[in-house]
């Protein structure tokens, strides 16, 4: 089934709205001890705010020729003083001209960016962790009870409903216990603009049994509570230590809040704090400092993990995958170049604000390196798909001039 024809073939799954019974489902938030994944659930109805930021470029930028023939090309009477356009659409000194075209190229990937529904239900789930054989070994639930459709149904009616506008789920059609979410990196940390993909399985004793949730890690290990096995450490997923409301609660639990606890609470400004033992050290001289190496360690990474999304996209997921690096993609090489000049790690934040001192030179020459390279891995990749890089890449410039300095702030 292609992507978009969800609405139809999801009516036999959702059923009749009439026989689910309504659950109440709650955001989670750091709680006040020192538990090591920090996971508390408090009695707050889940926000359904969407924020999808655009990229655009100024509407006042010069139109391009008409044409590139020669006749368009001014004759020996032009004025002095004036730039002579050439006819492959350059004025003289050389710099090239910012063609209409780039903007209506953005607003063409903002449409399908936009397009791109938050919860569908699609078939392939040759490529799901808990689907393929010799993965996550567990059983197809081939004939599962009424009351665990009718909770499958209510969890799809939820995530439908109230899912952040930076997250994006898939279910499928014949597979009700299988399920994907994509989750965007918060903006103000060393995630912010990256993907990261997680694989669900609902057992046939849910929800008495929270789910099994598989990060597609490509073998790295980004966050104290993601392993580089995929595995995912959470109180609310029963995989790490908690108290009371921090478990799984078969009553109150949702996959919404797994979803939006992963976004918020693990991929946080500082993640260093999630390995346990570390938070004590938290606003302390060497706590900080050690939060700060590990944010580089952690973008680096990121960066790393973006390239993995871009090369290696699971089903459902390759068109978004491509647009959202298309859509976002200058705004990471701007954050790579605030990086590389000193600013910390997840600095940009809110509406491409660069929240940081011009003169904070805290980042270490040694990750300043790393990224170097991977700054020009993601230049090329970004390139591939359409995103317009040329403003870092290196310019040629003519001899006794000065090279101009790179645009590097964040557009909406």
């Amino acid at each position: 089934m292609a992507e978009g024809e969800g609405s139809s073939s999801r009516r036999w799954a959702l059923g009749d709205p009439d026989v689910v019974e309504t659950v109440a489902h709650e955001i989670i938030d750091l709680d006040a001890n020192d538990d090591p994944d920090g996971v508390m659930i408090i009695c707050e109805k889940a926000s359904s705010h969407k924020s999808n930021h655009s990229v655009s470029h100024p509407s006042d930028w010069p139109k391009h020729p008409k044409s590139g023939l020669a006749e368009d090309v001014p004759g020996p009477s032009h004025q002095p003083g004036t730039s002579t356009v050439l006819p492959w659409g350059c004025t003289t000194p050389g710099r090239p001209r910012k063609h209409k075209e780039i903007k209506i190229v953005d607003n063409k990937i903002d449409e399908k960016y936009k397009a791109f529904k938050q919860f569908d239900t699609v078939t392939d789930h040759s490529d799901h962790y808990y689907s393929m054989s010799g993965k996550g070994n567990v059983p197809e639930v081939k004939k599962p009870s009424k009351d665990w459709v009718r909770r499958i149904q209510h969890e799809w009616k939820v995530l439908e409903k109230d899912l952040p506008g930076t997250i994006f789920v898939r279910v499928y059609e014949d597979r009700m216990e299988l399920l994907r979410a994509v989750i965007v990196g918060p903006a103000g940390t060393p995630y912010h603009d990256g993907l990261f993909f997680f694989d669900v399985y609902f057992p046939s004793q849910y929800p008495k049994k929270p789910p099994l949730v598989n990060y597609r890690s490509g073998g790295l290990r980004l966050n104290p509570n993601l392993y580089d096995s995929g595995k995912v450490c959470l109180s609310l997923l029963n995989t790490w230590s908690g108290h009371g409301c921090e478990k799984w609660n078969p009553s109150n639990s949702t996959m919404l809040q797994v979803l939006v606890s992963i976004q918020a609470l693990v991929l946080n400004a500082k993640p260093y704090f999630n390995e346990p033992g570390y938070a004590a050290s938290a606003n302390t001289p060497q706590g900080e400092k050690m939060s700060m190496a590990y944010n580089e360690s952690t973008f680096l990474l990121s960066c790393r993990t973006m390239l993995y999304s871009l090369r290696n996209p699971p089903k459902h997921f390759e068109d978004f995958a491509r647009v959202h690096f298309c859509k976002y993609g200058r705004n990471i090489l701007v954050g790579c170049k605030a990086y590389m000049n000193g600013a910390q790690v997840g600095c940009l934040a809110g509406n491409g604000v660069q929240d940081v001192d011009e003169g904070d030179k805290s980042c270490s020459a040694n990750f300043k390196g790393s990224l170097k390279t991977l700054f020009d891995e993601l230049i090329k990749e970004f390139t591939r798909i359409g995103v317009h890089c040329h403003e870092f890449q290196p310019q040629r410039v003519n001899p006794g001039s000065t090279r101009a300095k790179a645009d590097t702030t964040l557009r909406l």
